[in-house]
């Protein structure tokens, strides 16, 4: 009798990861001079870590989950959806309700996988992407294309 998989291992990213996340994100957006919202979920796009500044709008806080929900759903950068949707193959993935194409939003990979997303706003679409790629960065997580 053949034996097919009945599962595969899953990686994700852990609560203590994420959490340094928010906090060099925090850091990377008092750099660049931003009030933001931050959010990190995990490799099923659950939220794992959450922060919103005090001056950052309540709108923040959605933006923010679906940034980092959307860099993970695909491994994608949210800064490259733009050009994605333009396709009209795909275009019909802009009706995702969560589905956000702005910057801020990066896939956190480690190890050649995707581990999580990371989703941060507060300023301009560069401002939130800079400062979520900083976070990546000081941490030692891959860069996304």
């Amino acid at each position: 009798m053949h034996t097919i998989p009945k599962t595969v291992p899953a990686a994700s990213i852990g609560r203590a990861a994420a959490m340094a996340l928010v906090d060099a994100a925090r850091a990377a957006a008092a750099e660049i001079g931003i009030e933001a919202t931050i959010a990190v979920v995990d490799a099923g796009g659950h939220l794992k870590a959450f922060e919103r500044a005090d001056a950052a709008p309540f709108l923040t806080a959605d933006v923010a989950i679906d940034k980092a929900w959307t860099a993970v759903s695909f491994g994608l950068s949210t800064h490259v959806w733009n050009a994605i949707l333009e396709d009209g193959k795909v275009s019909q993935l802009a009706h995702q309700p969560r589905l956000v194409a702005v910057g801020g939003g990066c896939p956190i990979i480690w190890e050649g996988r995707v581990v999580g997303g990371i989703g941060i706003s507060g300023g301009n679409a560069l401002q939130d992407q800079r400062a979520a790629e900083a976070a990546l960065a000081a941490l030692g997580f891959a860069m996304p294309a």
